[in-house]
């Protein structure tokens, strides 16, 4: 989208539904697709989709220009993390852990974001902010403790999906970094590229038959693969920047709330994955623990006060 286009706010909403119905679902299509082929291959490969396909929208939409060198290494860096790390532990945990859980646990990625920026940009926390990383913390261990091995026993799946989670957050700092000169949506597009790279030559070394055991798949799989590749990651990625433009990256980051919920029922419409109790008060806390952990609520107590204030001295 042109940088001249002004969406309506219902509609910016409307599509954001839309993009995390979308990612709550690729959660389930990339557990789906573990049990099929070799995850990590499998990753490289789409990862490799998804930035071709972005790519080709941004040349149609004239948004790509030269990096600078500065920018290349900061891409590769952030690609380093949010892809080779993020994608690589997500397959890998997929493997080894439901659905519901991976989405759960993914939510607390605008939470780990918050803390890092904390950690390396000496952001001072609030009192509700420390509230809210407490209350997030606690809906993750409830949902990892209690996962069916036996109440304590956290699985190895469910540990990677949280260095996933962990991963991304490291990325969007380095991201912050970058956007201060480079489009979002090109950075997001040369990050798939770059990453897809990254996955593909460790995938040779974990899994060296992992090509040929992509071979002569259903159409189904095939069908899932391409889906996730470039509606959920491509087009899902191009969508999201859209919204940032338009109502900004802390009201649009409200909305990865919904992830886990859709994720949540996806794995149990289209996995037959249970849903637990532990799952739904952890999906809970998680929600409340970023509303709270990344200030949002705190900015609209903030912003409803001084209205109050203007009001009675007008």
């Amino acid at each position: 989208m042109k940088e001249g286009i002004k969406l309506s706010r219902a509609f910016t909403y409307s599509l954001l539904v839309l993009v995390m119905f979308i990612w709550g679902l690729n959660v389930v299509a990339i557990k789906f697709l573990v049990n099929e082929v070799p995850p990590i291959t499998m990753q490289g490969m789409r990862i490799f989709v998804s930035g071709l396909f972005a790519i080709t929208v941004l040349y149609f939409l004239k948004d790509l220009r030269k990096l600078t060198k500065k920018e290349w290494f900061y891409a590769g860096l952030a690609a380093l993390f949010g892809q080779l790390g993020h994608h690589t532990f997500l397959a890998l945990g997929l493997v080894e852990t439901t659905a519901a859980n991976a989405g759960l646990i993914l939510g607390m990625i605008p939470l780990a974001t918050v803390i890092l920026t904390m950690i390396f940009l000496r952001d001072r926390p609030t009192i509700l902010r420390l509230i809210g990383i407490f209350l997030g913390f606690t809906g993750v261990a409830i949902i990892v403790l209690q996962n069916g091995e036996g109440i304590g026993v956290v699985s190895r799946g469910d540990l990677f999906i949280f260095l996933s989670m962990s991963t991304q957050a490291l990325s969007f700092i380095l991201i912050k970094k970058i956007t201060a000169t480079l489009s979002a949506r090109q950075l997001t597009a040369v990050m798939l590229l770059i990453g897809s790279v990254f996955i593909t030559s460790i995938s040779f070394v974990f899994e060296p038959n992992g090509v040929s055991a992509m071979t002569g798949k259903s159409a189904t799989i095939w069908s899932v693969f391409f889906a996730s590749a470039i509606i959920a990651t491509g087009l899902g990625h191009i969508l999201y920047n859209a919204a940032i433009q338009q109502i900004g990256a802390s009201e649009t980051a409200i909305f990865n709330n919904l992830v886990p919920f859709f994720s949540l029922v996806g794995a149990f419409l289209f996995l037959g994955e249970a849903i637990r109790f532990t799952q739904v008060l952890g999906f809970i806390l998680i929600v409340n623990g970023v509303l709270l952990g990344t200030g949002y609520l705190e900015m609209k107590m903030i912003a409803r006060i001084q209205k109050r204030k203007l009001q009675k001295t007008g």
